[in-house]
């Protein structure tokens, strides 16, 4: 083929130029893709900050192809993650903070239980929740735990550990249909205890309402798609109590087995704030331990500041720690 027959730059890649559009077009309108079939809308949205790792794939492939109208059409893309995730990529913590909270899903299956709670108490936390707590190794959180932090509750398989007084705690609707269920996990964790808890803390500025919540798991399969029934209706009932806590003052803590791009927690994320958006430094992904893909384990607050947040090392457990400093 001669040079002067060869198409120019702007007519290379019309492929390449329609995927980056598409790609840019999936993310600005995330919210309009629907859940009817296997919750899709909700799936893209948990994965949705690693969609932009497709725009180098992309730009790569564009300059191969010398394509200018590709590498134009990444713009788009490109300006849409940017304006939906660059403000996590720096560092927006601060100094100071009057209580620190941190949060981990233990997993009902860790071999070493009493590990995990040593690495927790040398965390410097104030407050600590702690969920999926199976029957046999409760005994042994409260054990290791107890010289470090005097106050505890524990309501079915969620707790909080405080080196403050605790009051009023009880449990919170989750949610749950407590029908068969299968089993996924060891046999020494009932599907039919509770989920959720409320307490509060008494500190030196009053009273902060503290929530613990393990809510429902997702699966993936080819038949249902994205399954995130019970987890929606937890954290519908969760948003709930949320609405009608009295006090100002609120911090959530715990797995919501989902992360907050997820249009099933637009009750919660309308009334409360994320700290690691508000004083992370990045995205703080949790799950799974041995390579984070996604924040599904959180620290949300209303009516405090959070001052810094961020992400502690594997304590034995599939899920990594959550800690946040928060102030008055």
């Amino acid at each position: 083929m001669h040079a002067a027959s060869r198409p120019g730059p702007w007519r290379r890649g019309p492929l390449l130029a329609a995927l980056a559009l598409l790609l840019g077009l999936l993310m600005v309108l995330h919210r309009r893709i629907p859940n009817r079939i296997g919750n899709l809308g909700s799936l893209v949205e948990t994965f949705l900050p690693w969609f932009g790792l497709f725009v180098p794939v992309l730009l790569a492939a564009a300059l191969w192809r010398r394509s200018a109208s590709a590498v134009a059409a990444l713009l788009l893309p490109a300006v849409v993650w940017l304006n939906l995730f660059g403000g996590l990529l720096g560092d927006r913590s601060h100094q100071g903070g009057d209580l620190t909270v941190v949060s981990q899903n233990v997993d009902a299956g860790n071999p070493d239980p009493a590990a995990t709670a040593r690495d927790l108490a040398g965390s410097g936390a104030d407050v600590l929740a702690l969920v999926e707590l199976s029957e046999r190794a409760k005994p042994v959180y409260e054990r290791a735990l107890a010289k470090a932090y005097p106050h505890h509750v524990v309501l079915g398989t969620v707790g909080l550990w405080s080196r403050l007084p605790l009051s009023d705690s009880r449990p919170v609707d989750d949610g749950m249909d407590y029908g068969p269920l299968a089993a996924t996990k060891p046999a020494d964790v009932k599907p039919a205890s509770t989920r959720a808890l409320r307490t509060t803390v008494t500190t030196r500025q009053g009273p902060l309402a503290v929530y613990v919540a393990h809510l429902g798991s997702v699966r993936v399969n080819p038949r249902a798609g994205f399954s995130t029934a019970q987890r929606d209706r937890g954290a519908q009932a969760l948003a709930q109590a949320v609405a009608a806590e009295k006090n100002e003052r609120v911090v959530l803590l715990g797995d919501l087995n989902g992360t907050l791009d997820d249009r099933a927690f637009a009750g919660l994320t309308s009334r409360l704030r994320s700290a690691q958006d508000v004083a992370g430094d990045g995205f703080g992904f949790s799950w799974p331990a041995t390579f984070p893909v996604a924040r599904i384990d959180q620290v949300l607050v209303r009516g405090v500041r959070p001052e810094r947040s961020w992400v502690l090392p594997a304590t034995g457990s599939d899920h990594l720690p959550v800690a946040a400093a928060i102030s008055w």
